[in-house]
């Protein structure tokens, strides 16, 4: 049975990362798969939201259970959301911005600027404001 499963992580393993064009010159399908597999993942929204949580927390010097008491959810919650472990939902993201002495507009505002400004690619403007 060890043996099975070790023969699909190893093929697993030996996947590409990104599908490969079939309609380009043989060079250019070398290079588009060893592209694909040295760009980094796109961020993730929930990921940028968490680390804006913390930097607003820690400039109000706050502690984590002081934060989480004040929004009404679990400090283990919230440190969750910090780490971009759960995806909150905006009752959740408004809550903890009013805690944090902010609003959901202007929260969710920072993060659309800061994916697009680590290079999120743009589709249709205001994508990013109606994750949130």
């Amino acid at each position: 049975m060890a043996e099975i499963v070790e023969m699909h992580e190893a093929r697993r393993r030996q996947r590409p990362v990104a599908w490969e064009p079939e309609q380009r010159e043989p060079n250019q399908r070398g290079r588009d798969r060893l592209h694909a597999e040295t760009r980094k993942p796109e961020r993730l929204w929930r990921e940028a939201l968490g680390e804006r949580f913390r930097e607003h927390r820690s400039r109000r010097g706050e502690k984590l259970t002081d934060t989480a008491k004040t929004a009404g959810v679990s400090p283990q919650y919230l440190s969750e959301l910090e780490r971009g472990r759960k995806e909150p939902s905006s009752e959740m993201i408004a809550a903890i911005a009013g805690a944090l002495g902010t609003t959901l507009v202007e929260l969710t505002g920072e993060v659309a600027t800061e994916l697009q400004r680590q290079g999120a690619p743009r589709s249709g403007g205001n994508a990013l404001l109606l994750a949130a």
